[in-house]
């Protein structure tokens, strides 16, 4: 599978899709292919998903997000701090399709590497990002985790998010831990 590469700027002139007071949002790099993977290893970063993910899981991530921005405009964007533009992981928007009563739909979700945890960076990401669906014109994003992601959970009501629903999602029925999830909603 290749890899789309737009060139990464460095410093002053860093080139973003948009930007919140501390975080940039933009397009993967073929380089953030080893950071992303580095952290989709790390058990306590993955520590609500079934499994870590490999170097070529992390490749095919970004591969699917590219041709998700390519195709809709939007994605899990990769997320750098604009003090020193360090990749700290994504957040972002992607299109939901798997089998439920509320697909397709625009979800929001995050992955940060631990150093960018207990700063307020999912929230402002968040933030940012469904204001980015208004300028899009999405007017609904959902967001799902496991109701025992309490972090998660705690980011969606700091985003302004309500609580929707529990549901046991489709994709996780034989993880007994993870299949009940909480699904939260922002409208436009």
């Amino acid at each position: 599978m290749m890899i789309v590469s737009v060139p990464l700027l460095l410093s002053h002139t860093m080139s973003y899709l948009f930007t919140s007071s501390r975080l940039g949002f933009r397009q993967w790099q073929h380089t953030d292919i080893v950071p992303m993977s580095t952290l989709n290893a790390d058990a306590e970063v993955m520590k609500y998903f079934p499994s870590l993910q490999s170097l070529e899981e992390t490749s095919g991530f970004i591969v699917r997000m590219q041709q998700e921005y390519a195709e809709r405009g939007y994605c899990y964007y990769a997320v750098d701090t604009l003090h020193n533009h360090d990749f700290i992981g994504f957040i972002g928007l992607s299109w939901k399709t798997f089998q439920s009563p509320f697909t397709p739909c625009v979800d929001i979700g995050w992955r940060l590497a631990r150093s960018a945890w207990g700063q307020g960076y999912a929230t402002e990401g968040a933030k940012a990002c469904l204001s980015h669906a208004s300028v899009l014109g999405i007017h609904q994003v959902v967001a799902m985790a496991p109701a025992v992601n309490e972090p998660s959970v705690a980011v969606m009501r700091k985003a302004g998010m309500q609580y929707r629903e529990r549901f046991i999602h489709p994709l996780l029925l034989n993880d007994e831990r993870l299949r009940e999830c909480v699904l939260y909603e922002w409208n436009a």
